[in-house]
């Protein structure tokens, strides 16, 4: 079978077996096309049992000649397993050339947080005399208080707000529900954009449990969010790079730096891995500057 149909193929894997989510299946597959794309300046594409591990070698060391970052590039690898992994199952491959292939070497990358002010700060920007204002409010407090992706504030639905109980049901990546305690701000920010503004809208039948919609009555979109993130930010003359994604960041480190428990936040987050979220477990700065003052010999006077 030829390049195209093997991934064709492996699209349908991850999509009915492993259940990842859409940007992930994109990403897997437009990578594959690129690799594929890579072997055709070599000649003709071989089949995937004669790829060789200094192959691929040859092949990142193209891509970073390039200027992709290690970050894509450790990306793309994962792919390329998962392909050769799907290969495997199904009987294609006796070897896999991909097993000795490993990621490169990440610089973490603290995530940009804000605090408390600064959120309240955007929300006080919000028009409240438009239509959509108190949704936009809605959606800044939910963002804030459940640590939610974009992609599970999107698809959020009425029928998971469990108010009485104080939490609400997401389903995030893999398809994989969790509950996640929901602040009675957020509620009452919540049933007042429902009561106001989303009991008016034309729903059709297809949206009418979905929680946010735009004022066609349809679910807002990924860059929609964004542009409300965004505007909120210049509105207050906001230095810091700021995305829906920075909400999430800032629920995090606010629980952690308040004495949450590690493996608490890693449930409402949904990691996979522990590791994940002990990003979010760094020393404040003015306190680590203090104890080094107080503690490092080169400090004492």
């Amino acid at each position: 079978m030829e390049w195209n149909g093997l991934i064709a193929d492996f699209e349908i894997y991850l999509k009915l077996e492993k259940s990842l989510s859409d940007n992930t299946i994109e990403a897997y597959v437009r990578d594959m096309h690129r690799f594929v794309e890579f072997l055709s300046f070599l000649g003709n594409p071989i089949h995937p049992s004669e790829i060789t591990l200094s192959l691929f070698i040859n092949y990142f060391t193209w891509l970073g000649e390039l200027g992709i970052s290690a970050r894509s590039q450790a990306r793309m690898i994962s792919g390329l397993k998962s392909f050769y992994s799907f290969l495997s199952v199904d009987g294609l491959i006796k070897e896999n050339p991909t097993e000795l292939l490993e990621s490169p070497k990440l610089a973490r990358k603290l995530p940009e947080v804000l605090s408390i002010e600064e959120i309240d700060m955007m929300e006080s920007v919000i028009d409240l005399s438009v239509a959509e204002g108190q949704r936009n409010k809605a959606i800044i407090e939910t963002l804030y208080s459940c640590g939610l992706r974009v992609s599970e504030l999107i698809g959020l639905q009425i029928s998971n707000l469990h108010y009485n109980d104080g939490y609400i049901k997401v389903v995030g990546k893999g398809n994989k529900e969790r509950l996640i305690p929901i602040s009675n701000k957020a509620i009452k920010e919540i049933k007042l954009y429902v009561s106001n503004y989303r009991v008016h809208l034309d729903k059709t039948k297809h949206y009418s449990d979905i929680l946010f919609l735009n004022h066609y009555g349809r679910p807002l979109s990924r860059v929609m969010i964004f542009l409300i993130v965004k505007s909120l930010a210049t509105k207050i003359g906001l230095k810091k790079i700021v995305s829906p994604h920075t909400f999430r960041h800032s629920f995090a480190t606010h629980l952690v730096d308040g004495g949450a428990d590690l493996r608490a936040v890693q449930e409402m987050l949904g990691h996979e891995s522990i590791i994940t979220t002990e990003i979010y477990t760094h020393i404040d700065r003015q306190y680590l500057r203090d104890a080094i003052n107080r503690f490092h010999p080169r400090s004492i006077h």
